[in-house]
């Protein structure tokens, strides 16, 4: 059985595939599908900054800096 959950609730080395974005602004909707966070993607917790802000994550063969506030829309299944 999986969980679901935000994005910013994993911990670090946590792999989760994305479910949805969940978020009004279209145009935070459309930063995040630009920078690859597309449904079904696979994202890792590669690391978090000491004071929990930005997210260090793992995808599509990168690493990508993104703000906790951008992350917790972003809605997930953890599969590790």
């Amino acid at each position: 059985m999986s969980d679901t959950l935000t994005l910013d609730k994993l911990t670090i080395g946590q792999k989760a595939r994305v479910l949805r974005i969940n978020d009004d602004n279209p145009a935070l909707k459309q930063r995040l599908l630009d920078m690859g966070i597309t449904t079904g993607v696979i994202v890792k917790i590669d690391k978090i900054s000491p004071l929990g802000d930005p997210f260090c994550l793992e995808l599509r063969n990168y690493r990508l800096l993104v703000r906790r506030a951008d992350v917790s829309a972003v809605e997930v299944e953890v599969i590790e």
